[in-house]
């Protein structure tokens, strides 16, 4: 039986630290897990949002900043693991609404086209096996995507819960904030398990309020995969921290 590691959006930014990535780094480095899939929005890619442009807490982003940070944080990450003999991991990456803002902002700007890419940030360099934003990655009957789209707009379905009644089958998301577990049982009587954690970061986001920021960070670790069967334990910032750090 295998063992997964999910490393849910990280959202690395020239303005927040991303120190907490040497920790998820020397956890991998310690335990070692099979599967290591980065759920999406490991960047935040700042300098192209539409949220806040035009207002003052815009002022100063760069589109080369973002990219050399991206690159930065992913080194820190893989850095303790990456060399490590006898270990090659299998590496998936999930691209994400912001890693997206690069596309959108070509598809806006045609101007743009040639001149930056999805392609910037490297992420295969890293060696990580890159895939399109929302397209599940299924893997020992699990399925992986940034997020599992819901009715006409398509946007974020909202709970664990819903997700095991859209897809029927195991699933992991990010895109959301804290943590959402359900589970069910198949018609076989295998148990299914849908989990969305969207957080693996130290800041806090501007446009939450400080109540609303409260919620957990970490990654997640899938012990015993067998057939999208698997026992999750969700390890916290505050642990890596005190253990790894």
């Amino acid at each position: 039986m295998a063992k997964f590691l999910v490393i849910p959006d990280v959202q690395c930014s020239p303005r927040h630290t991303f120190k907490h990535l040497e920790w998820v780094g020397n956890y991998i480095a310690e335990k070692r897990p099979d599967v290591i899939v980065q759920i999406g929005d490991f960047c935040d890619m700042s300098s192209l949002s539409s949220f806040d442009a035009g207002k003052k807490s815009f002022e100063g982003r760069k589109y080369k900043d973002d990219i050399e940070t991206a690159q930065e944080a992913m080194n820190l990450l893989i850095k303790p693991f990456i060399k490590l003999k006898n270990y090659k991991p299998r590496m998936i990456l999930t691209l994400g609404n912001h890693e997206e803002r690069i596309l959108r902002a070509i598809d806006s700007d045609r101007k743009l086209e040639g001149t930056i890419t999805i392609d910037d940030l490297q992420y295969e360099k890293f060696g990580w096996k890159v895939h399109k934003f929302l397209k599940p990655v299924i893997v020992d009957d699990i399925a992986f995507c940034h997020y599992f789209p819901s009715g006409q707009l398509g946007r974020a379905t909202s709970s664990a819960r819903a997700i095991l009644n859209k897809m029927h089958m195991s699933c992991i998301a990010g895109h959301l904030q804290g943590r959402d577990i359900a589970y069910a049982k198949r018609a076989d009587g295998r148990q299914i398990t849908a989990i969305i954690a969207g957080s693996c970061y130290l800041h806090d986001e501007d446009y939450l309020s400080p109540l609303t920021n409260q919620h957990w960070r970490g990654i997640v670790v899938l012990h015993q995969v067998e057939k999208g069967q698997f026992d999750e334990m969700m390890v916290s910032l505050d642990y890596l921290e005190k253990e790894y750090a």
